[in-house]
């Protein structure tokens, strides 16, 4: 059997990726109209995250496809005679042809729409990234998922960037109209305009004009406006397609060509267009398997969204509409949340969520089923708390992306003894795309009875949490002494740079004393950050953000002098960037004289106190945010953890310090402090939750030890504090830090007081140590003069990719 795909996209892909891993053994070819192999769309706008060449989204290569023609698409299809022609005069035959060729951009028919982009390919996006270079405005036409996601990477190129949507509220398809209002004001806090409810009107030279008259300055406008199918070979060869386009195909993916299967977005099933990765997916496996003679069938798909958009949570399942509907909506902090059940209240339709997505992965796979809490306990404590893996009956979807049912995994568990995530994600494909499902995942083995180690690598058995323990209580204070009496082998990269923290945390001396030196990781090596071109970045502490004159004047001469690149960053602080190894020294000498300390910006530990200027200077200010922000920071430098910790205090309820984005935020009432925990802007960002209100000083400062130092013993490997408060409970931590269940504040107390105590300058120490300083060479050859032979690129936008021509038989 010889078998063509027209398309090389993700639905493609997958489609090429089932039929070989099923054992096809005839002729596989794919034409592609890019110049490059599948790649990962759903990331798209990590494309322009950094230098061009620097983000590589291709696909894993697959084993079996015969030929892969790139850079040329197919014209014509010959039904009769069984073969397609390609834009360069290529006439290839086919027992089965596969139309993969995806959707178009919309461009509204309005003057000056040719001088837009569309935001589609990778193409499109290194078009938009270089008209924006000199440019300092943009606007995007359509806020949905994708111009959204458009308005973001505009915004990351530097340009004042607009979005206009014709509906009434940004992602009509989404959420609903209470959601949207939450998430246009995530958005305009992130310094986007936004313009809702009017058309386009048309596009001039230098702005944009819209239907109400209002005009935009725009040097860049992308086009976001939704897509078309592409279905014109279709068209042309007289197949079936839809009144609205789209290849007409049936439950098995074919057309009404029984030798021509569509997939993925040119292809109508059901009467429906599907624009979502996983129904693409799910086409592209439903028709390699029919090819093969399976007897599988495409009978709808899961359109439920979860995403990251500008930084804020937005996810929406099954029905978003219903009998009953439970709604929270909080603007101050930028959530909003609805459930949709039915006229009893018993059975999940839907639901929204924007701002806080924590219910979706529990909810999502039990729509249309009954609910195993009230709806409230659901939505506002947290789906995870009311369900555990077992209630998940076999046939409900957990991951959407890949068609995975809680059954398929309870299979893997029992069939294949999978004993862990990783092991599922191998053998079912779960939780391998979004990664959403992945909390799921670990419940479900737990319900199988699957019991995960908590060795925190092949040298302990025990976690982390249980080696604190054990160096705390035996003495412990080398990684020799521990692994002789409590492990096996010399170690790995895992726990050495583990146990150095926990040495570290104790109060064992200098990260670069004796033994120590050996155990740190790359960035407490040479106490400074790696950057992704080899060079370090230098950050002094500047505690609450406050900074004299003198000292600025000092940072601005040593950057001058060596060459640095400078940023201000979200943390109130002053970067250095492109600093050399044998720099180091000589600039922290420089730093350390006009009175700075190391920022700690290369550990895993207290970053920075963030503030505004509260009472101060604000007119709405009701506490000193800095003098409390730097208190702080003062006290909680230096602390080693496991995972970085980042704070704010806010003067008032207005959160301009962003509080509730951080590990512990404080937002200042007019009775003292509220303080909140557990927050975080990493991977999967989280609003903090809030452990106490009305605080005095003295209360706060002491609720914050107790909660570090809780956190430090307790937390495993590399885990933020966002996932740890989770696991543990709110209501268990102020039982633990707050009403002393344990009987162990006063122990903790006196940890902090013991750091607090004996905390010392990184940076001065080593440069007032000659044993310490003989690290930090470039080359051993030329440890004071690097060879003049070597050129050092300083300039961030120099870097230029090496061509390599690979040719291969």
């Amino acid at each position: 059997m010889k078998i063509v795909v027209a398309g090389y996209g993700p639905a493609a892909h997958r489609f090429a990726d089932t039929l070989t891993g099923r054992g096809f053994a005839g002729t596989l070819t794919v034409i592609g109209e890019e110049p490059r192999h599948a790649y990962d769309r759903v990331a798209l706008t990590s494309h322009l995250s950094g230098p061009p060449g620097t983000v590589d989204l291709t696909y894993p290569e697959i084993t079996g496809i015969g030929a892969i023609r790139l850079g040329d698409r197919v014209t014509a299809i010959d039904r009769a005679g069984r073969a397609v022609t390609t834009a360069a005069g290529h006439r290839e035959p086919y027992d089965v042809l596969v139309l993969a060729t995806g959707s178009a951009p919309f461009v509204p028919p309005v003057p000056g729409a040719g001088r837009a982009f569309v935001y589609r390919t990778i193409d499109d996006l290194d078009a938009i990234r270089a008209a924006s270079a000199g440019a300092t405005s943009g606007v995007v036409i359509g806020g949905g998922l994708l111009g959204l996601e458009a308005a973001d990477a505009l915004r990351g190129l530097g340009l004042a960037t607009h979005v206009v949507e014709m509906a009434g509220w940004l992602m009509p398809r989404q959420v609903d109209e209470g959601g949207g209002a939450v998430l246009r004001g995530h958005i305009e806090r992130l310094g986007l305009t936004v313009h809702t409810g009017v058309g386009l009107d048309r596009i001039e030279d230098d702005r944009v004009v819209l239907a109400d008259g209002t005009e935009i300055p725009a040097d860049v406008v992308v086009f976001s406006a939704g897509v078309r199918p592409r279905d014109e070979l279709a068209r042309e060869c007289g197949l079936a397609v839809g009144p609205r386009g789209g290849v007409v195909v049936d439950e098995g993916m074919r057309t009404s060509d029984p030798a021509i299967y569509a997939i993925g977005e040119c292809a109508l099933a059901g009467g429906a267009v599907y624009g979502l990765v996983a129904p693409c997916f799910t086409m592209a496996e439903v028709a390699a398997r029919r090819v093969l003679g399976e007897d599988v069938a495409f009978t709808g798909a899961d359109t439920s969204t979860k995403l990251k958009l500008l930084g804020v949570d937005v996810a929406s399942f099954g029905r978003l509409s219903g009998a009953l509907d439970v709604t929270y909506m909080d603007p101050v902090g930028g959530v909003y949340k609805k459930l949709f059940v039915s006229d009893d209240a018993r059975t999940l339709l839907g639901g929204i969520c924007v701002g806080d997505a924590t219910p979706y992965t529990m909810l999502r796979p039990l729509v249309g089923r009954e609910l195993t809490a009230s709806p409230s306990d659901l939505l506002f404590a947290g789906a995870g708390a009311a369900m555990t893996g077992a209630d998940f009956p076999d046939d409900a979807q957990v991951c959407s992306c890949n068609n995975v049912t809680r059954g398929e995994i309870g299979k893997a568990v029992s069939d294949l003894g999978v004993t862990d995530v990783a092991g599922v994600k191998k053998c079912t494909r779960a939780g391998t795309s979004c990664g959403s499902c992945v909390p799921t995942l670990a419940a479900i083995l737990a319900a199988e009875g699957v019991t995960l180690s908590k060795a925190l690598c092949e040298h302990f058995d025990h976690s982390r949490p249980e080696l604190f323990d054990i160096v705390r209580v035996r003495g412990i204070t080398t990684f020799s002494q521990l692994i002789a009496e409590h492990g096996r082998g010399r170690g790995c990269d895992i726990c050495k740079p583990v146990i150095a923290s926990i040495l570290a945390s104790l109060g064992g001396g200098h990260v670069l004393e004796g033994e120590q030196a050996a155990l740190q990781d790359t960035n407490d090596h040479f106490l400074a950050n790696i950057q992704k071109n080899g060079t370090y970045s230098v950050v002094p502490r500047i505690p609450g953000g406050e900074i004299t004159p003198e000292k600025l004047i000092v940072i601005g001469e040593v950057a001058r002098d060596f060459g640095l690149y400078t940023k201000i960053t979200g943390g109130q602080r002053i970067d250095l960037f492109g600093a050399r190894v044998e720099q180091l020294p000589k600039i922290w000498r420089r730093l350390v004289d006009a009175g700075f300390e190391s920022g700690h910006a290369y550990g895993k530990a207290l970053r920075t106190v963030k503030s505004c200027v509260g009472s101060t200077w604000c007119r709405y200010g009701v506490q000193d945010s800095v003098g409390m922000a730097i208190a702080l920071e003062l006290r909680y430098r230096g602390l080693r953890s496991p995972h970085k910790i980042k704070s704010a205090v806010s003067g008032c309820a207005r959160e301009c310090a962003e509080a509730r984005s951080k590990d512990f935020g404080i937002i200042a009432t007019d009775n003292g402090w509220n303080l909140y925990v557990g927050g975080n802007g990493g991977f999967k960002p989280r609003h903090a939750d809030l452990l106490a209100s009305d605080l005095s000083d003295e209360a706060l400062v002491r609720t914050i030890d107790r909660f570090l130092m809780f956190y430090i013993r307790t937390a495993d490997r590399l885990q933020r504090t966002a996932a740890w408060v989770e696991g543990i409970g709110l209501d268990y931590l102020r039982e633990v830090i707050i009403d002393d269940s344990l009987g162990i504040c006063a122990d903790l107390d006196e940890a902090m007081a013991r750091h607090v105590e004996g905390y010392f300058d990184e940076w001065r120490a080593t440069i007032d140590d000659p044993d310490k300083m003989r690290r930090f060479v470039s080359f051993v050859n030329a440890p004071d003069v690097p060879d003049p032979s070597i050129v050092f690129e300083t300039e961030r936008d120099q870097i230029k990719p090496v061509l390599v021509e690979v040719s291969r038989s």
